[in-house]
């Protein structure tokens, strides 16, 4: 099944086999396609490019589908990269972090920076933040393929 072309989101370039790989879920995803395309919110004379995430619940395209402004698909992208790079060190720290000093990095970016910090307003930091160095490592095959995938195409970019 094809992703709509009839709907606010007008898809140019699509995945429409994305569920096949899509993480630990790959072939029982309900994201079924991603696509790069003009955004439905787009007003006259005003067009911006989008990425979206297309959900199926098995009878209908779903409300859950996620559409994203292209930078912010790439933010998320750099996010998941300094994550992953400090839990590559945070073993080193009893707590998984430096309670004193929770800050992980100003990633700078348009005259100003990313705070990338542990969340310490969470109350179940010290639990939550080891379950999410677990879960870090047992993706660790996966995300380290698309990592390579991704630094490859942005060197072939000339990035």
């Amino acid at each position: 099944m094809n992703i709509p072309t009839t709907l606010k989101h007008k898809p140019v370039i699509v995945v429409q086999n994305y569920e096949e790989v899509d993480g630990k879920v790959a072939n029982a995803s309900d994201a079924k396609g991603l696509s790069i395309g003009l955004a439905q919110w787009n007003d006259r004379g005003s067009v911006e490019a989008s990425a979206k995430v297309w959900r199926y619940t098995g009878e209908k395209w779903s409300r859950q589908s996620e559409e994203l402004p292209l930078h912010r698909v790439l933010d998320l992208a750099i996010l998941i990269c300094r994550t992953n790079l400090y839990f590559q060190d945070a073993h080193k720290y009893p707590a998984y972090y430096d309670p004193d000093n929770p800050r992980i990095d100003r990633v700078g970016m348009q005259g100003s920076a990313m705070t990338v910090e542990v969340c310490t307003d969470n109350a179940m930091i010290d639990t939550d933040i080891r379950l999410l160095s677990d879960a870090l490592s047992r993706e660790g095959e996966r995300l380290g393929e698309r990592f390579r995938v991704l630094a490859d195409l942005l060197e072939k970019a000339g990035y």
